[in-house]
């Protein structure tokens, strides 16, 4: 919640303003928060009487009937809002969907959204929300490591933009946040991997502590969802509850100075220089924390190559990317696609590189002096390492798939509805000239010349109104990007 303060002073020409915005924000541990012994989150409506929660099918077909318990036992009116939402559907047709589910609700500017779901849920949803009538509250329930650890930290909101991660978006804090580890309890392995990454990612230029707990604790804090799934030692679960506690506490730490990111040098930026064309340029893209978890190694190589990382240090890192079957490398990484995440990490932070690496490890320093041949020299010295670790240094299941809502590679009958739909319009996103038809499962041509872009994700490739001559009846896209067959009906 935001509270602003102001002077305004008449100068010579006209009026100068100083305003200051107070966020406050609130979390809290508890672990089942949809117990109906757990009244918490049930009096932050108990105003309104109602709920309009956000959710993906995933954690709905988990928890749907739990929830829906919960809030009937508090008689409180719930409508849910079910989505698919992957990296490649974290666009604006998803953001729209959660939009006309708003309206149909009726929500109140002050009225708090209920957003459950790992950190893509959060975001798409969080920036519906700063975006409805500029500012519509909402309170975050994140279900995975990273909704969890990361994206529960940070204000910000957002959605993908063609190939471009996170172009379109605001800050907009929530009024609370419940952290609920027993969702770890049904989290796949593969998510639970994926979320791992983002705690080496604090510890290692930040807090040395908690990265020696997760060097100790790493394959066991892995096998049982931190500590979460029957039978787990409690030795591990212990461990597992200081990691996350002082993890969230050092990111708090490091973000709330600066939530609107005025300052560019940021620690937590550690494996986000070259990570988001490492995440969207595969076919099939990589997860999150896999791809962070490339740009960390290949960091730390960087960093070793200078002497700001000992050899010792430098192994130990790698070692744990490894051991828990993080990504270190892939095909694709290669010059050009270094070159390309280069130049446009250099827009978003203003023409410097202020790439994030540990010295020494559990510190942080930012590299602008690196020139192309340092950075090429890196990588062909990091592939050559990468050559002495298991699978050369490729993760374990480190592509999304059915478990990734959002990403449905595999379900033909969306990619068949789409194209139906594509072909009845003659083109996408209003493109009247049908440049950026779709053929095969894939929109060829699509924005910003990317031709990989998956049809699932809809990257800019739903149709605007406008595009289909006011055919789009109002609706048409509440169920979500997922939900396109609902979309199309509409046309």
């Amino acid at each position: 919640m935001s509270d602003l303060t102001a002077t305004v002073l008449e100068t010579k020409n006209g009026f100068h303003v100083d305003g200051y915005e107070k966020i406050s924000y609130d979390f809290t541990f508890l672990d089942g928060v949809f117990n109906v012994e757990n009244r918490q989150l049930a009096e932050c409506y108990q105003k309104w009487g109602r709920v309009l929660a956000v959710t993906d099918m995933n954690v709905f077909d988990v928890y749907g009937e739990q929830i829906e318990k919960y809030f009937q036992h508090y008689n409180l009116d719930l409508k849910v809002h079910k989505t698919k939402i992957g990296e490649k559907a974290k666009t604006i047709p998803t953001f729209l969907s959660i939009v006309d589910s708003m309206t149909e609700f009726g929500i109140y500017r002050k009225e708090p959204v209920l957003v459950v779901g790992g950190g893509l849920v959060t975001d798409v949803a969080g920036f519906a929300c700063a975006a409805y009538r500029r500012n519509t509250n909402f309170i975050r329930v994140p279900t995975t490591v990273i909704g969890l650890i990361d994206a529960s930290v940070s204000i910000k909101v957002a959605v993908n933009y063609g190939n471009y991660k996170n172009r379109l978006g605001a800050y907009h804090a929530p009024i609370h946040t419940f952290l609920d580890f027993t969702f770890l309890r049904t989290l796949p392995t593969a998510q639970i991997r994926n979320g791992f990454a983002e705690l080496i990612k604090i510890s290692s230029c930040s807090h040395l502590p908690t990265f020696d707990l997760l060097d100790r604790y790493c394959e066991q804090l892995i096998s049982t969802g931190f500590g979460r799934t029957d039978g787990a030692p409690t030795e591990v679960r212990d461990a597992a509850d200081k990691i996350n506690r002082e993890g969230i506490h050092e990111m708090l730490k490091l973000e709330t100075p600066n939530l609107h990111e005025i300052g560019l040098d940021r620690v937590i930026a550690y494996g986000h220089t070259w990570s988001p064309m490492h995440e969207l340029v595969p076919e099939t893209p990589l997860r999150h924390g896999h791809a962070i978890s490339i740009d960390m190694a290949y960091s730390a190589t960087l960093a070793n190559n200078r002497k700001l990382l000992s050899d010792e240090e430098h192994h130990r890192i790698l070692k744990l990317f490894s051991r828990a079957g993080l990504s270190m490398d892939h095909p694709q990484f290669d010059e050009d696609i270094l070159d390309k995440g280069t130049q446009a990490i250099l827009k978003t932070r203003d023409g410097k590189l202020r790439a994030a690496v540990p010295n020494p490890l559990g510190s942080c320093t930012f590299l602008n002096d690196v020139s192309p041949e340092e950075l090429n020299a890196a990588l062909r010295r990091h592939k050559e390492l990468m050559k002495g670790y298991p699978r050369n240094g490729e993760g374990l299941e480190a592509f999304v798939d059915a478990s990734d809502t959002g990403y449905t590679e595999n379900n033909q009958k969306e990619v068949d509805a789409l194209e139906a739909a594509a072909e009845k319009a003659g083109s996408l996103n209003g493109s009247m000239d049908g440049t950026n038809v779709v053929h095969g499962g894939k929109i060829m041509d699509g924005v910003n010349g990317h031709d990989n872009v998956h049809v699932n994700g809809h990257s800019n490739g739903v149709p605007e109104v406008n595009g289909f001559a006011g055919k789009l009846a109002n609706g048409g896209l509440t169920n979500g990007v997922n939900g396109f067959t609902n979309g199309a009906k509409a046309i």
